[in-house]
């Protein structure tokens, strides 16, 4: 019987012991939660979704989209689990983070190849037994620092925010108006509409707001570290400091989304629901690392939301990455270690389908199910990514960017983005052929 020990039971590490165990393989999975606690995580849970509840685009014209089109032909566990479990988000996939992960969790628990151990994973042992990382970003301290002891390599940091969830019996429906981006999907999205007097005293306050700083900067481990983000979790009071109009060409940009009388507001700051009965709102764009008080105090100056109950606050935490260029094999193994593989957030990809998609990856390779992905699939350029050196590695989402350029150039941007679809699903579907 082939053997396998899984670390972490996050979004990667659910979907490579699924992957695994479906196949026949008996899988021992760690998970330190409840026992030991993340800052960010608030359940003990398996695939607990952590930050925003969005997977985001499923439109064939988007980079995520083709991700999952492509997950899906290679057999992903997680994303036939979070069609379940969605919730109306237009052209996104969002899902109710409680059922979605409930599932999951009984489904492991339940499965006949599966064996948790609910305790901190800290030291990895000298055996051929493969053992695939999938600690995620929130990796403990001890672990850090045996991977440390073995790659010979100082890790990369950077910090992640979340955003505010709020009760929908709060909200102002006098105020806000339901719209979808340029009426793309159904109407999906509640609209807090600003002034442009409103809009100002708002970026004024997030200016001269008291933050909290993160729980790690107590840890003498991380003390030393420098304090920064990776670009796309950026906090909104962060992004207000580079100019007053930051938020509202960027994520409050009021572009598409006119009222009822044709009038485009100033600024928008759109809400999210959060379960399919939509009774809480996720604030977008809005990950904050203010403190609470200062929150509540802040967010209730949006049109509609003056009398906001906040069901979560947003909060900062550590996001660890490994510089996987330099220290992955092409198989993910560890160059020092090669019976050790790196999957998830910390091998360097970022979102929640990313890091589920190294899940379903490290199974084929492992297994002998593949040997490589076509160039010119959104799967393959990430892998290529995560293995081909780089002198400034940081981590990737899907992106039509990491893709090789179509033979023919194709001026129309819809056009283009539907042939590089075409061309991706072509290109693996022969390659799915071959095994």
């Amino acid at each position: 019987m082939k053997r396998i020990i899984v670390v972490g039971g996050g979004l990667a590490g659910s979907e490579t012991a699924l992957q695994f165990a479906d196949n026949g393989w008996k899988v021992t999975l760690y998970e330190m939660r409840p026992t030991i606690m993340t800052p960010a995580h608030k359940t003990d849970k398996f695939a607990e979704v952590v930050c925003s509840n969005s997977f985001k685009s499923v439109l064939p014209t988007s980079a995520s989209g083709l991700l999952k089109a492509e997950m899906t032909l290679m057999g992903c566990k997680l994303l036939d689990i979070a069609q379940r479990f969605k919730v109306p988000a237009g052209s996104a996939l969002a899902v109710d983070r409680d059922k979605f992960s409930d599932y999951i969790t009984n489904l492991i628990y339940n499965h006949k190849n599966i064996k948790v151990i609910r305790e901190e994973f800290t030291r990895i042992n000298d055996n051929d037994i493969p053992v695939v990382l999938a600690t995620g970003p929130l990796t403990s301290d001890n672990l850090i620092k045996n991977l440390q002891n073995i790659i010979g390599e100082k890790q990369l940091y950077f910090f992640d925010a979340i955003a505010p969830i709020i009760a929908a019996d709060s909200i102002d429906y006098d105020k806000v108006y339901s719209k979808s981006r340029y009426d793309k999907g159904d109407a999906d999205y509640l609209n807090c509409p600003f002034t442009k007097d409103e809009y100002e005293q708002f970026i004024e306050a997030l200016n001269n707001a008291e933050k909290h700083q993160a729980k790690e900067f107590e840890n003498e481990f991380f003390s030393q570290l420098d304090f920064k983000f990776y670009e796309n979790c950026t906090p909104i009071e962060e992004l207000a400091r580079r100019g007053k109009d930051t938020l509202r060409f960027g994520v409050m940009k009021p572009v598409g989304l006119q009222k009822e009388d044709g009038k485009r507001p100033y600024a928008v700051v759109q809400l999210r629901a959060e379960n399919k009965e939509k009774t809480a709102y996720n604030l977008v764009g809005c990950q904050t690392m203010l403190k609470y008080g200062e929150q509540k105090r802040i967010f209730r100056k949006i049109p509609g939301l003056e009398n906001a109950e906040f069901l979560r606050y947003g909060s900062i935490h550590r996001n660890t990455y490994l510089n996987a260029p330099e220290i992955l094999n092409k198989d993910l193994s560890l160059k020092n270690k090669n019976n050790v593989y790196i999957v998830g957030q910390l091998s360097g990809v970022e979102g929640y389908v990313e890091s589920i998609f190294t899940g379903m990856l490290i199974y084929k390779i492992i297994d002998k199910k593949l040997d490589n992905l076509p160039a010119e699939t959104i799967s393959g350029a990430l892998w290529n990514y995560l293995t081909t050196e780089n002198d400034n590695f940081q981590p990737m989402n899907a992106n039509f960017g990491i893709l090789p350029p179509l033979k023919t150039k194709i001026k129309d941007k819809k056009k283009r983005k539907s042939a590089y679809y075409e061309r991706a699903i072509k290109a693996l579907e022969e390659k799915i052929k071959k095994y």
